[in-house]
C-alpha cells in the first residue's frame, strides 16, 4: 500500500473497533507474567537513566500506559487512531493520550527517557522499519531504553473483518535477529532479546527486545 493508504487503513480499522478491542484486551496483561516482569525491568532502566517522560507508542486503549504509570514512570500514550485515544482518555482520565504516528512523532529531539512499542510496530510495512527506528532514536535521550514486543515469524497477514465489522488491516511478523540488526543500524545498543514460546491462544512465539540509545549519542 502507498503510505497514506496504509496509515488510513490502520487508523480506520482501529477507529471502527476501538470499544470492542479495548474490552478484549482489558485483562490481557494479567496472563502475561513475562511481559510484566520485562516491563518492570524497562521501568528500572528508565529510572536509572534519569526517569524522563516515557511514550507508549501505539498505546491503543491505554492498558499498558497505565501499567507504566503504576511503575512510577511519567508515562503518556500516542496512537494513530482517534477512536483508541478517546477510549484511553475515558478509561484513564488522569493520564495523557495524544493522536500521532510513529513515523513522525510530535516530539522534540531527545525528549524521552524511554519508549515502548507494545505490539504496535506490527502494522508498519517492513521496508518502513528503518524510518520508525530512526524516529525512535531521534526522540530518545542519550541512554534512554526502547522496548519492542511483537510476534515472531516471516508472514504478512490481512484481515477484512473483526468483531463483525469491516476493516482493512495488515500486520507483519518478524525475526528477532533481523529486528536487532535494524536497531543496531539505527544507532541502538542491544540489551535483551527474549523469545517466549506460544501458549494459550497465541499462534506463534512472542519476542521482546530491549535496546538503548548510547549514552554519548547526539
Amino acid at each position: 500500500m502507498p503510505d497514506a493508504s496504509f496509515l488510513d487503513a490502520t487508523r480506520d480499522s482501529y477507529d471502527a473497533t476501538a470499544v470492542e478491542y479495548a474490552e478484549m484486551v482489558a485483562t490481557e496483561l494479567d496472563q502475561r507474567p513475562l511481559d510484566r516482569a520485562l516491563l518492570a525491568a524497562f521501568a528500572e532502566l528508565v529510572r536509572a537513566n534519569g526517569a524522563g517522560p516515557v511514550a507508549d507508542v501505539g498505546c491503543g486503549p491505554g492498558r499498558v500506559t497505565t501499567l507504566l504509570h503504576d511503575l512510577d514512570l511519567d508515562a503518556f500514550g500516542v496512537d494513530l487512531s482517534p477512536g483508541m485515544v478517546e477510549v484511553a482518555r475515558r478509561a484513564y482520565p488522569h493520564l495523557r493520550f495524544e493522536i500521532g504516528s510513529m513515523l513522525a512523532l510530535d516530539l522534540p529531539d531527545a525528549a524521552l527517557g524511554g519508549l515502548l512499542a507494545y505490539y504496535s510496530v506490527i502494522h508498519v510495512p517492513r521496508d518502513r522499519w528503518p524510518e520508525v527506528f530512526a524516529e525512535f532514536h531521534r526522540v530518545l535521550a542519550p541512554g534512554g531504553p526502547l522496548m519492542l514486543v511483537f510476534q515472531v515469524g516471516d508472514d504478512l497477514y490481512h484481515r477484512d473483518e473483526a468483531f463483525g465489522k469491516p476493516i482493512r488491516l495488515d500486520w507483519y511478523r518478524h525475526r528477532p535477529d533481523q529486528v536487532a540488526h535494524l536497531l543496531r543500524d539505527s544507532g541502538f545498543e542491544m540489551w535483551v532479546t527474549a523469545v517466549k514460546e506460544a501458549e494459550g491462544t497465541e499462534r506463534t512465539p512472542q519476542a521482546v527486545l530491549i535496546a538503548r540509545k548510547p549514552a554519548g549519542a547526539a
